[in-house]
């Protein structure tokens, strides 16, 4: 669970800036998007492998220009 301590004379600005990138870093948004919907198995699948084969294009890409 993400927290900030604030500090003596920090503004309250400040300190949600601070939680806000504390709780981005942690990955939570992103954990919480990905259980408010039920996948079915055979989608969860496909999507497991639209994003894989989405990395293997990045990854060769990045490769190809290293090459040049």
């Amino acid at each position: 669970m993400a927290f900030v301590i604030v500090e003596e004379g920090e503004s309250l600005e400040s300190a949600l800036k601070r939680f806000k990138r504390k709780v981005q870093q942690e990955g939570i948004i992103k954990e919480i998007k990905k259980h408010s919907v039920y996948l079915k198995p055979g989608e969860r699948r496909r999507l497991k492998e639209a994003q894989a084969r989405k990395r293997m294009r990045r990854r060769l890409k990045r490769e190809r220009e290293l090459e040049y």
